[in-house]
């Protein structure tokens, strides 16, 4: 099956092709989070570098978070905008979940972590073999010893791994760092393809963003009154 991927759910507009769980090509754009303009030119092109058209695509994967509030209301709309025009089943993956495919070979447990500013981030934890050992969590970075103190053997992965690298090595002197710290849209249609296999998909109706914590937005109103 062909699964058109999309991912923008951080500073990288990205698109890819897969069929099945093997990618065929990704078009990456680092456009300081204009997503809104460079998706569906990033689509299109994507579909003319290939020869293909939307009759071919069997499913559309999206990031739907956590992450860049407006990235990922934008890559779901236009998830949802193609499925619905073309009757097309979807998936929504977390951005989480993709970037634990960025370590290949783990022999311990994952970490993923997607920094949310002023010490915050988002957390979850997967097996070698990419699948969830906690729930998913924002929280303080010196708070996520809760859910980390039961394992040794720790790869670290994503923008958190990066922003507080010093903090982690104190408290996991053993800990392991991905290179690899991006989001990528090819991460997104594997997981989906897992997914699709054990009979999951969702529908344009269906298909909504993973908010862990509340926009910066709604937390000043909050505060403000």
């Amino acid at each position: 099956m062909k699964i058109l991927s999309i991912d923008t759910s951080s500073s990288l507009c990205s698109v890819a092709l897969l069929e099945d769980n093997q990618p065929i090509d990704e078009l990456i754009i680092d456009d300081n989070k204009t997503h809104s303009q460079n998706l569906m030119p990033l689509i299109q092109n994507l579909f003319v570098k290939l020869n293909i058209g939307l009759s071919e695509i069997n499913l559309i994967a999206c990031n739907k978070g956590p992450g860049s509030f407006t990235g990922i209301r934008i890559g779901i709309a236009t998830a949802k905008a193609i499925a619905e025009v073309a009757n097309i089943p979807t998936i929504g993956i977390s951005s989480l979940d993709c970037l634990a495919y960025n370590v290949p070979n783990a022999t311990g447990v994952i970490c993923s972590l997607i920094d949310a500013n002023n010490n915050q981030v988002y957390c979850a934890i997967f097996d070698k073999n990419y699948n969830l050992l906690s729930d998913y969590i924002a929280d303080d970075i010196y708070n996520i010893n809760s859910i980390l103190s039961n394992y040794n053997d720790i790869t670290f992965v994503g923008t958190g791994s990066i922003n507080y690298k010093d903090i982690l090595i104190k408290n996991y002197p053993n800990a392991k760092f991905s290179t690899n710290n991006n989001q990528h849209s090819a991460n997104v249609g594997k997981c989906a393809f897992e997914k699709y296999k054990n009979g999951y998909t969702e529908n344009a109706d269906t298909i909504l963003p993973m908010y862990l914590r509340k926009s910066q937005a709604e937390r000043m109103k909050e505060l403000h009154g």
